[in-house]
C-alpha cells in the first residue's frame, strides 16, 4: 500500500482532500459499461457516483465529465450526475481511451485552477486508471475512488489498486471522500450530508428517520399510540 514515500506530489504533506483546491472527474459512469461490473453491485457502483456529485454540489467541487462513445454499447451518462452537479462541466472526446489523451478533457481540468483531483471511472481498471496515472505524472495529487468505479472481476479490481498505489495515487471509498470534504457535522447544511451517505449506507437513512420522528414526537408532545383511548 501507498507511504508517504510513494504517494505523490504531496511532497512531504498529508495526503488529505482539500476541499478548496480539488475537482472531480468523473469518467465513462455509463450505463452499457455499468453492465460489465462484476466486482460489486452495479447498483451500488451508480448511488456512490451519484453520492460523489450531491458532495461535489454541497461543497462547490467543480466537475468534469466525460464518456467513452456514449452513442454506441458504452451508453449514456447516468442522468443522475448532471442532476444532482448541474454545475458539471461534460467535455466529448473523439474516441481516445484514456481521457487524458483528449487535449478539451486535459483543459478543462487546468481550466478549474485545482491541483488535487478526485477521480472515478467505469471501468476501474481503464477509464479510471488511466487518467489517474497521467494525472500523477503531470504533478496532480490524485483521489482514486474504487467503490464508485467498478470492473469486471475481482481480480481486475485488486490489480489495478496495485498499479494505481505504485504509480502514487491515493486509493479511497465514497464515504472517506465525504467525510474528508465534509470535515465537520458543525454545520448549517448538516442534514443534506447525512441525507448523501444515506446512499452510500441506505440503513443510515432508516437511523436518520428514526431520529427525526424521536425529534418530532418530542418537539410536539405527540401522543403515544399506546396513550390512545
Amino acid at each position: 500500500m501507498s507511504t508517504p514515500q510513494t504517494i505523490a506530489n504531496f511532497n512531504g504533506a498529508r495526503p488529505v482532500i482539500d476541499p478548496d483546491n480539488v475537482a472531480m472527474l468523473l469518467i465513462d459512469p455509463q450505463s452499457g459499461l455499468f453492465q460489465t461490473i462484476k466486482d460489486m453491485p452495479f447498483t451500488e457502483v451508480r448511488a456512490n457516483v451519484t453520492t460523489l456529485a450531491k458532495v461535489a454540489t454541497l461543497a462547490k467541487i467543480p466537475v468534469i465529465t466525460t464518456a467513452s462513445v456514449p452513442q454506441g454499447p458504452n451508453g449514456p451518462l447516468i442522468p443522475e450526475i448532471h442532476q444532482y452537479a448541474p454545475h458539471a462541466r461534460y467535455v466529448a472526446r473523439k474516441g481516445e481511451i484514456n481521457a487524458w489523451d483528449n487535449p478539451e478533457f486535459v483543459a478543462a481540468v487546468k481550466a478549474t485552477g485545482r491541483r488535487q483531483l478526485i477521480i472515478a471511472g467505469t471501468i476501474t481498471s481503464v477509464c479510471m486508471a488511466f487518467p489517474s496515472i497521467a494525472a500523477v505524472h503531470e504533478g496532480y495529487q490524485v483521489f482514486a475512488v474504487i467503490d464508485a468505479s467498478g470492473t469486471y472481476s475481482k481480480m481486475a479490481q485488486e490489480i489495478t489498486l496495485a498499479r494505481i498505489v505504485q504509480a502514487g495515487v491515493v486509493p479511497m471509498d465514497t464515504a472517506a471522500v465525504c467525510s474528508e470534504v465534509q470535515k465537520t457535522w458543525n454545520r448549517e447544511d448538516a442534514l443534506q450530508w447525512a441525507q448523501a451517505y444515506s446512499a452510500v449506507f441506505p440503513p443510515y437513512q432508516l437511523l436518520i428517520e428514526s431520529y427525526s420522528k424521536a425529534q418530532e414526537v418530542a418537539r410536539n408532545g405527540e401522543q403515544l399510540d399506546s396513550q390512545r383511548t
